[in-house]
This record gives structure tokens, sequence and C-alpha cells, in this order.
């Protein structure tokens, strides 16, 4: 017995079209979340030059 892969987003079937997606509404919610900053990765928050400090990051 095999199984379907399912859309990461809302469990449905995915399509080949979309992969690894059921549809274009799924695809597009997921990139609304990566630019809303809905996904993080673990760790220590990155530093952000300032440009008063001499050090090279």
């Amino acid at each position: 017995m095999t199984t379907a892969k399912k859309c990461p987003m809302c469990g449905k079937p995915r399509k080949e079209e979309h992969t690894p997606f059921c549809s274009p509404r799924c695809r597009d919610r997921d990139l609304a979340k990566w630019l809303d900053d809905g996904y993080a990765i673990p760790g220590e928050p990155a530093r952000v030059p300032t440009g008063e400090e001499d050090e090279e990051y």
C-alpha cells in the first residue's frame, strides 16, 4: 500500500504541477508566510552592521 504525499499547507494530495503543494493557492500561502517572517530558523539572531564598527562580518 502506498500513501500519496500530502500538501504541507492543507493536507490534500499533492499535484505534480504544484509540487510540493496541491494548488497555486497553497503555494502562495507558503510564500506569504516566508515573506511575513512566519518561519524561523533556530539560532542566535544575526548581527546587523551599523557602520560605526570596524569589524568585518
